[in-house]
């Protein structure tokens, strides 16, 4: 579900503005690729609590942040709202279950 929403925020991205190259678009590519990778360096992870949720930690918090982002290209004109929408509703459903994990490590750690 992650890599499926950063790839959709790849591909709107791309009909960004030019000057926002290095700003916006940096930015919530780089915080929708982290939590992608937070979530897999997490996995491979579970054989130590902490270490598991620390990173699911992170994942949890780049989701956060790629909201934040997403209610700024909404606000900037750069996507239409059904499209923003749609995508924080995203977001808000990957946090719910990196959150779960978090609360419930013991069902996802292994031995």
């Amino acid at each position: 579900m992650a890599m499926n929403a950063a790839m959709r925020i790849f591909e709107l991205t791309t009909q960004f503005p030019k000057e926002e190259k290095y700003s916006l678009v940096d930015q919530i590519r780089r915080s929708s690729r982290s939590v992608c990778a937070n979530i897999a360096e997490g996995w491979r992870k579970r054989r130590y609590k902490a270490a598991f949720i620390s990173k699911l930690s992170d994942a949890e918090s780049e989701a956060e942040e790629t909201r934040v982002w997403l209610e700024f290209c909404l606000r900037c004109g750069y996507l239409g709202k059904a499209t923003a929408i749609k995508l924080d509703k995203t977001y808000s459903n990957i946090i719910g279950k990196i959150v779960r994990m978090i609360i419930e490590p013991e069902n996802w750690i292994i031995g």
